[in-house]
């Protein structure tokens, strides 16, 4: 229990996870006129530290526009029309604006991060950062509790409501019974070594994937004059295995030539190495908890989801709060899990077929090359084909 001298906070909705998912949650409702209180383990400035995602679908847009934090975004982010997509050292672009009509948004996760921070703070209310030893309790309850230490001491934020935003390895789903939560999992044999660098990128209006026999490879930006690049490594490898020198070395023949050329070398600011997983917690509500974003899933990063599937949960949850908030109707809250489960499968479908698609796996005989290599050809010489990868790249209406 919390200690007798704690300080007690008391509010609509209590969001645990400053992370993009907290934040942007807070931001929607905040324009609604729902209060929030805003719990994070890490520091303000270790959130703004974490090197993540950089492209927004259509609707991911749209979404940060109506929550009022999207002026920067606009002003600043750079619209990819297309896609390239290299095999065989030949390169195919797919125009996603003109198979479908719709594109997606070059802007690093770490700026969308700052500006949420940023209106978060203009708001007034609460963000606890460096909350340790968090735990919720009352979930099944009139009213929710979530207890911990921060640097100011001890605190309960009483609440109606709570939003496990915190990630995947966070309190928020560890506080569902084990014997109501159901996880599904596949892990992938390797990872994707990353290099943040001060260098304009290769590639500036579309990200490129490239498949190889060498393995998988990825050119894509973060602005005009910095670029995030990924190759495919082992999952026993580290990054001080990796110099700056062997990176470029291993990158380069990776690509098809019009690339590869365009490519500017540097020195590293960023590297690091992300293992590659496909994760599902169902449900993802219990109680008076709903789980939105890596709380609830996890996908690997070849179809660029992550952040997105995050963001498309929390306009789900959003508008589902807002109406109990307002009206006291239960449709939106008591629907949220199963609509929310509905699209991250499909989304989780696409991002596992892209991994597929795209990387040499381990376990890789000569049949299944032949297969991988008849499903490039296959999406190289359909306009069906591309028009359905285009569709899902760019994003699936919410």
């Amino acid at each position: 229990m919390p200690d007798s001298a704690s300080r007690t906070l008391h509010t609509q909705v209590a969001i645990v996870g400053a992370g993009p998912a907290g934040l942007l949650l807070a931001a929607l409702l905040h324009k609604a006129g729902i209060d929030s209180v805003v719990v994070e383990r890490q520091s303000r400035d270790y959130v703004l530290s974490r090197i993540r995602a950089g492209i927004l679908e259509q609707t991911s847009v749209d979404t940060i526009v109506q929550a009022g934090v999207g002026a920067r975004l606009m002003a600043e982010g750079i619209v990819h029309p297309g896609v390239d997509i290299v095999a065989g050292g030949h390169k195919r672009h797919l125009d996603m604006h003109r198979l479908v009509g719709r594109q997606v948004m070059a802007y690093g996760q770490t700026e969308l991060t700052r500006d949420l921070m940023d209106a978060r703070e203009a708001t007034d209310r609460p963000t606890l950062y460096e909350a340790q030893d968090v735990r919720i309790e009352g979930l099944l309850d009139s009213a929710v509790q979530v207890h911990g230490v921060d640097p100011q001491g001890a605190f309960t934020v009483h609440a109606e409501w709570v939003a496990g935003c915190d990630g995947f390895h966070g309190v928020a789903r560890r506080s569902i019974p084990a014997e109501v939560l159901h996880t599904f999992e596949r892990v992938y044999p390797f990872g994707w070594l990353g290099v943040l660098a001060d260098v304009p990128p290769a590639s500036p209006h579309a990200v490129v994937y490239a498949q190889s026999d060498e393995g998988f490879a990825l050119c894509s930006m973060r602005s005009m004059t910095r670029s995030r690049y990924y190759v495919q490594c082992p999952l026993t490898d580290r990054v001080e295995d990796w110099s700056d020198d062997r990176f470029w070395a291993a990158l380069l023949p990776r690509l098809d030539p019009q690339t590869a050329a365009a490519v500017v070398t540097g020195p590293s600011i960023e590297k690091s190495i992300a293992p590659l997983r496909s994760f599902v917690a169902e449900p993802m509500r219990h109680g008076r908890l709903f789980l939105a974003g890596d709380a609830a899933h996890i996908v690997p990063p070849t179809g660029a989801k992550g952040l997105n599937l995050a963001v498309a949960d929390v306009r789900l949850l959003a508008e589902a709060l807002i109406d109990r908030c307002r009206s006291g109707s239960a449709t939106g809250i008591d629907s949220y899990s199963q609509r929310a489960l509905q699209r991250i499968w499909r989304v989780e479908r696409f991002s596992w077929w892209a991994t597929t698609l795209l990387h040499r796996f381990p376990d890789t005989d000569a049949f299944s090359q032949r297969l991988q290599r008849a499903e490039l050809d296959e999406l190289f010489g359909s306009e069906r084909a591309q028009a359905h990868f285009a569709d899902q790249y760019a994003g699936l209406p919410i």
